[in-house]
């Protein structure tokens, strides 16, 4: 499959990354069985890009990648994980995960982007994936922490780059004006952009792309089906768009792209992959995958050969903005 560098580093991706939040049980609860059958798919269909964080399914997604990957050379795939939540053992009392993962509330999640908590963190995904070292690590989540994570857990985040301990560094962040600003006042590699460079949310285009692009900085576009509104042929009311029920006018606008779609051989979720990476400051896109069957999919999905022709009927009709060329 095919790669990019992040940034100036010498890290490479390949541009369909396993995104791991499903394997954390998001949504719906999932097996270790199932879990490593969607991570094999992925290898088998080229995949060596690898994205997950402690806080998905306090800790499961880790561990579960990090058993599967451990199996391979440690020189065959890129691996990156979030810091800026500490996991702290707890009674689950019979309780579930209350931030939305079908796994028992066995930790809870304490919020810290010091630079001892930073260090702490990388210290305790490395143990739970049982792997020597990250490739790219990210602040997570850091929007409603924002100054402590610029002005402590950035220096942390460069310091381990410096000491060789990670290889690029960056943000996994939905709002994207403090991401621009992260990106124009630090010396960040790679950000990884949730939901805001979408078939549907265009926002990303106003600011922290065309920064991105003057910076060399590489971005990972996540979320690219908008909680899965994009992720069917057809999309029906009662889908998710950003995680909360999808309004009519969206159902509506999303089933006006398929139409154009459709009219060009191709379905909605192919086109969904393949737009974030016409962008020139984009080298790779994540994608959760929680099966061997949706795995698969997503790998002959983002193989399909767009035509050029469906992006100008698109901008023609006023569904994509004409600033994505």
């Amino acid at each position: 499959m095919e790669t990019r560098r992040l940034g100036r580093t010498d890290v490479e991706v390949t541009r369909l990354g396993f995104g791991g939040g499903p394997l954390g049980g998001l949504f719906a609860p999932l097996d270790d069985e199932t879990a490593a059958g969607a991570l094999a798919a992925a290898w088998d269909g080229g995949i060596r890009y690898y994205d997950t964080s402690p806080h998905y399914g306090i800790g499961h997604s880790e561990r579960r990648i990090g058993e599967f990957l451990r199996s391979r050379p440690r020189d065959s795939y890129v691996l990156s994980t979030k810091v800026g939540r500490l996991l702290v053992p707890q009674d689950a009392d019979g309780k579930s995960d209350p931030a939305g993962f079908h796994v028992p509330a066995t930790h809870r999640r304490i919020r810290d982007f010091t630079r001892d908590g930073i260090r702490r963190s990388v210290e305790d995904s490395l143990e739970r994936m049982g792997l020597d070292r990250i490739d790219v690590l990210y602040l997570h989540d850091a929007e409603e922490y924002f100054d402590d994570a610029v002005r402590e857990g950035y220096p942390a985040l460069a310091e381990l780059r410096s000491e060789g301990m990670v290889g690029a560094i960056g943000a996994g962040m939905y709002d994207t004006a403090m991401l621009t600003t992260l990106v124009r006042e630090t010396d960040v590699d790679v950000i990884m952009q949730s939901g805001r460079h979408t078939l549907l949310d265009h926002s990303a285009l106003d600011t922290f792309l065309p920064a991105c692009r003057e910076r060399g900085v590489s971005v990972i576009a996540a979320s690219i089906f908008n909680s899965g509104l994009l992720a069917a042929r057809r999309p029906v009311e009662g889908a998710y768009f950003d995680y909360e029920a999808a309004t009519p006018e969206i159902v509506e606008r999303a089933n006006r792209i398929a139409d154009v779609c459709e009219a060009h051989g191709v379905t909605l979720p192919q086109v969904a992959m393949a737009f974030p990476l016409r962008h020139p400051a984009v080298a790779g896109i994540a994608v959760g995958m929680r099966s061997a069957e949706e795995a698969r999919r997503n790998v002959e999905s983002f193989a399909v050969k767009v035509p050029a022709r469906l992006w100008a009927d698109l901008r023609a009709a006023g569904l994509i903005s004409p600033d994505n060329d």
